[in-house]
């Protein structure tokens, strides 16, 4: 299979075009402006992309893909925040540029690639149980706004050019490598800091909310198995259905560190936007692929742990 994965000098970007290349697939690897090359490989090409520039978007379809990976995005929300504006150009806008190019060149290539949508669990409505596919939509951020803007986009090609659509929702997902802007990697450092300087305590937010944590690794494997597996047409979440407080987290990660610093409330750290109940039911991809989660939550903390040591 020749697989197109935009954004795959990211996070989940690198873990899938490791995976792709080790199932013996070829890749087209598109960076965003001023990304690195990445690794040397006999079925791996890199290619620029710039989401916001139609002749960029367009370049990515020189030669025919069996398969588009859509991962590329302002993924951070807080980032989005700040500019939702630039959020909805580059997730919503972006992703119907690209659709719409890659329904035009299969036109011509007289093909029926697979377009799979990174979208985010964070589209759902808020409630107190495991979330299912079915469940009602009604993002409450910036961030998840402008991906829900990218999975009507997707459903616009779908519907009037024949593009064959499939939407994954994934739950978070962290792992070695994740930039410290976010909660988990930033925790592990900042603990790390704590045993290294002797702490007392250390600042926390509200840790009693409840997640659904995955290891990347198990994300680009739900990617990939979807490819060869999943339905055109069909949304599926990706989750490990396993929930977890933010303080069981924190504590497990002090244990893995040796270290029991006081826990200081900072309001600064409290998001009011937070929801206090985030885990998802995957079922419907387990029906479908097969798949499930290979690694532990003490997997994936161990796996940040290690790669900070470096």
């Amino acid at each position: 299979m020749r697989v197109l994965v935009t954004g795959a000098n990211g996070f989940v970007g690198r873990a899938l075009v490791k995976r792709l290349l080790a199932a013996g697939d070829s890749v087209i690897a598109a960076v965003g402006p001023g990304g690195s090359g990445g690794p040397v490989d006999a079925k791996l090409t890199h290619i620029s992309l710039d989401l916001t520039n139609d002749v960029s978007v367009r370049a990515c379809f020189g030669a025919p893909v069996d398969a588009v990976v859509h991962l590329a995005a302002i993924a951070l929300s807080r980032a989005a925040d700040r500019d939702p504006a630039m959020a909805w150009q580059v997730n919503a806008e972006g992703t119907a540029k690209l659709t719409a190019a890659l329904a035009e060149a299969a036109a011509q290539w007289r093909t029926h690639p697979i377009f799979l949508l990174a979208s985010t669990a964070d589209v759902y409505a808020w409630q107190q149980r495991p979330t299912k596919e079915e469940d009602c939509v009604q993002p409450s951020t910036a961030y998840a706004a402008s991906k829900l803007g990218a999975e009507l986009a997707t459903r616009q090609a779908e519907r009037c050019r024949g593009l064959k659509v499939i939407i994954a929702r994934p739950f978070l997902h962290s792992g070695p490598g994740q930039d410290e802007s976010y909660w988990l990697p930033a925790r592990c450092r900042m603990l790390r800091e704590a045993k290294r300087n002797g702490w007392a305590a250390v600042p926390v937010g509200d840790l009693t909310a409840v997640r659904d944590f995955l290891h990347v690794d198990d994300v680009a494997d739900a990617y990939a198995v979807l490819l060869q597996r999943g339905v055109p047409g069909e949304v599926y979440n990706i989750a490990s259905g396993r929930a977890v407080t933010l303080e069981e987290i924190h504590t497990r990660l002090e244990q893995l560190l040796g270290v029991a610093p006081k826990h200081e409330v900072d309001a600064s750290q409290v998001r009011r936007e937070a929801r206090p109940y985030l885990v998802g039911d995957a079922a419907k991809l387990r029906a479908a692929t097969g798949w499930s989660p290979r690694r532990t939550l003490d997997d994936m903390l161990r796996d940040i742990l290690d790669a900070q040591k470096n």
